[in-house]
């Protein structure tokens, strides 16, 4: 009985040391907006995570006026896709870039998905 106790207080602390390891990395990682990216042609949403977004107003006009200042910019196409549980969930496709253009439209996009961080380990 005395050994059953050790035991389970050990793997119990050993989850906890795990755990937090393995969910360390997830809190470190910027929360990310999605915007609809919108043109004559087509509309795609992209994500900006927090950090970048701080450094354009914080919001879609922000984004409008620093592609037209810089003529283009790189982002994260995110999209629908399901996870291993089989929820949906959006996120980021791949890396793309935008030019800036008369007929381009920005807008807050609003999901009632999770919203996957990006991870910029997969440039």
């Amino acid at each position: 009985m005395h050994m059953s106790k050790r035991l389970l207080l050990g793997v119990g602390a050993a989850t906890f040391i795990m755990e937090s390891v393995v969910t360390q990395p997830a809190f470190a990682a910027d929360k990310v907006s999605l915007f609809k990216v919108i043109t004559a042609k087509d509309e795609i949403v992209i994500g900006i995570s927090e950090g970048d977004l701080a450094q354009m107003e914080g919001n879609a006009g922000g984004i409008a006026k620093a592609l037209v200042a810089k003529g283009s910019m790189s982002v994260w196409r995110y999209a629908v896709h399901k996870s291993a549980s089989g929820d949906l969930e959006q996120a980021p496709l791949h890396k793309i870039g935008l030019i800036a253009s008369d007929s381009l439209r920005v807008e807050p996009y609003a999901t009632p998905l999770k919203v996957l961080p990006i991870d910029e380990s997969k440039r």
